[in-house]
């Protein structure tokens, strides 16, 4: 609507925006006139009888308005010699009015100057381009042709990343300063030096979002973000292979050392198609956190390499993780960066590429973890994430006076985390009814014990289609090209891979009766999906704190009186559950200083983020700016 001055109203959510924005830009008055080229025949024909933006319809035009009308009319009417001569597209002037019916979509939008064009700015992200200028493709009459383009803009990641922080912006705590322009600029500095890494500005902005009350009491805590979101290196490398046809091939590795205020790096090693330096970085921030929660003193790191194990031979693995290794194996040691297992990193990989380290580093110091190569006792290496997720589970029911015997636990992924996490839900009395994989998943409503689990390892390991299943156990289904959140269960433990949530799987498990998500895989929930899930008031139980098992376990099997005393699984799974009511503790502990009800779906969310960015934060700062 207009105001009276000739200003556009606002709505709140236009305040906020320009709240966060760090820049002060020129915004024109209404009924200033700008120049915009257009082609014949582009004009929208309903546009001179659509009534403008501003005063009633039936207002008179003002003298002066007149005068310029009557002399714009006789020009028209004289004859033009050259007319003939003029090019094709013409100049006209378009008052910057905006149609009513349009308003509302335009109100992101603000008029400003760029390298001598006019151009449609976006309010929000504070950009423009092929989907963000007015004409995006010549057009300029033509509505159709700009509401398309304001969809496309509307739809595009960095709006959608700096609406999210816009919204979320409204409900906060006041501080004396205005903390949301500096959690806007953390963002915004990593939107602009990364704009393309969309996994890592997810993970930024999550882990932003959950420190605002943190930074609001204390504003040093700017600058250690800023620096903590630069990771201290990254190593890119060709990984050139040959597999048994003889035939070379060559693929991109990734190495990112995040943070080791806190010791050395520890971090996985990943091999997938899809596997990049935007993941390598988002993965390296969540290690540094999840390091950072831990009972141990511990920096973050991640890598891997867009390299396919599925389908290769032993011997073509083998090369790929030797020609892997030397390169990167000068930077791996006891003190500076011990891998683990990640997504297509199992033993065998772990094995090939410690061998060819401890050839390279001529010792057998820093080797990896991994129960066939340094373990003298009993191995629960590969188990350890899984049992971690659940024995966080029973922290969380535990807390509500709720056991988890016999509640419905529905489970995604088909790899080695989702595989323990099935047997450990049996061993504990709970009831897992499914299970999935990339083209769909298998739901049994008698739920899911160690004779059917074992079948499932087979196959697997006979590389089957889950579809088989069903033929031997009737009472099963398996479900094409579907995700299984709406089935009826308490407790859900995505573990497949980020963002395999999103908003609609969100409302479908709300609906379904979902009481519980543990994150058994980095990042697993849009963002859409989290506020989805708390505003239902889901328990979200953060990966960087369910998922913290590895860890211990790591760091278990580097401890000299384990391999000593060779304790036995029982031992180690005693000091697991341990080490995990203590990150769950921690936890808690963060999020009640600072406001949050243990109750509350974003105590365990925003507290694990706190307790480990304090922890990290109070190192950086004894160490100065290094």
């Amino acid at each position: 609507m207009l105001l009276p001055g000739g200003e556009l109203g606002m709505n709140p959510s236009m305040d906020d925006m320009n709240l966060i924005q760090a820049q002060r830009h020129l915004v024109r008055d209404i009924g200033d006139e700008i120049d915009l080229e257009i082609g014949p025949g582009d004009d929208d024909p309903s546009f001179a009888n659509t009534p403008l933006l501003g005063g009633p319809s039936s207002q008179e035009p003002s003298a002066e308005e007149q005068d310029e009308s009557k002399q714009m009319s006789m020009v028209s009417q004289l004859p033009n010699a050259d007319q003939e001569a003029q090019p094709a597209k013409r100049k006209k002037k378009v008052v910057k009015r905006w149609r009513e019916e349009w308003a509302d979509t335009y109100k992101w939008a603000y008029v400003d100057m760029k390298e001598g064009t006019t151009r449609i700015f976006c309010s929000v992200c504070k950009e423009y381009g092929r989907k963000h200028r007015r004409n995006p493709y010549g057009n300029e009459g033509s509505r159709n042709m700009q509401m398309s383009a304001l969809e496309e803009h509307n739809n595009s990641l960095l709006h959608k990343e700096a609406l999210r922080l816009q919204i979320a912006s409204k409900d906060k705590i006041v501080a004396d300063k205005p903390i949301y322009v500096k959690a806007g600029s953390i963002i915004e500095a990593a939107l602009k030096r990364d704009p393309h890494e969309v996994e890592f500005i997810q993970s930024v902005q999550e882990a932003v979002h959950a420190l605002e009350k943190v930074i609001a009491k204390n504003s040093h805590y700017i600058s250690i973000m800023e620096r903590l979101l630069e990771p201290e290196r990254m190593i890119i490398f060709r990984v050139p292979w040959v597999d048994d046809r003889g035939e070379t091939h060559v693929n991109r590795g990734f190495r990112v050392h995040f943070n080791q205020a806190l010791g050395p790096f520890r971090g996985g090693i990943r091999f997938h198609p899809k596997m990049n330096l935007s993941v390598a970085k988002f993965l390296g921030f969540e290690q540094t956190l999840k390091n950072a929660l831990s009972p141990y003193k511990l920096g973050g790191a991640a890598g891997g390499s867009d390299f396919d194990p599925k389908g290769k031979s032993d011997n073509e693995i083998m090369r790929f993780c030797q020609s892997f290794i030397n390169e990167i194996y000068r930077y791996f040691g006891t003190d500076k960066d011990l891998p683990s297992e990640e997504m297509g990193v199992g033993i065998r990989e772990m094995g090939y590429l410690f061998g060819q380290y401890r050839r390279l580093a001529g010792n057998f110091q820093g080797s990896f973890t991994g129960p066939r190569i340094f373990w003298s006792g009993s191995s629960l290496r590969t188990e350890a994430t899984a049992y971690g997720l659940v024995f966080f589970a029973q922290l969380i029911l535990a807390e509500l006076n709720k056991d988890i015997k016999g509640l419905r636990c529905v489970v995604s992924g088909f790899g080695k985390i989702a595989m323990h996490v099935l047997e450990k839900l049996v061993a504990v009395g709970a009831l897992p009814i499914t299970v999935s994989d990339s083209k769909g998943y298998l739901v049994d409503e008698d739920g899911l014990d160690y004779m059917k689990i074992s079948f499932l390892r087979d196959l697997k390991a006979q590389q089957r289609s889950l579809r088989d299943y069903s033929k031997t156990y009737a009472r099963s289904k398996y479900y094409d090209e579907a995700k299984p959140w709406n089935e009826r269960c308490d407790v859900a433990i995505p573990c497949g891979s980020q963002n395999e949530i999103d908003q609609s799987d969100a409302n479908n498990l709300v609906s379904s009766g979902c009481r519980i998500l543990v994150e058994g895989s980095n990042m697993p929930c849009t963002p859409e999906a989290v506020d989805v899930l708390k505003q239902a008031n889901v328990i979200i139980a953060p990966a960087i704190a369910a998922g913290a098992g590895m860890v211990v376990a790591g760091e278990i099997e580097l401890n000299y009186e384990y391999n000593v005393m060779h304790w036995s699984p029982e031992d180690f799974e005693s000091k697991l559950q341990e080490a995990m009511k203590q990150i769950f503790n921690r936890a808690l502990k963060a999020a009640n200083d600072f406001g949050y009800q243990k109750d509350s779906p974003e105590a365990l969310l925003h507290g694990s983020v706190i307790s480990a960015f304090l922890a990290i934060a109070q190192a950086m700062t004894d160490q100065g700016c290094v």
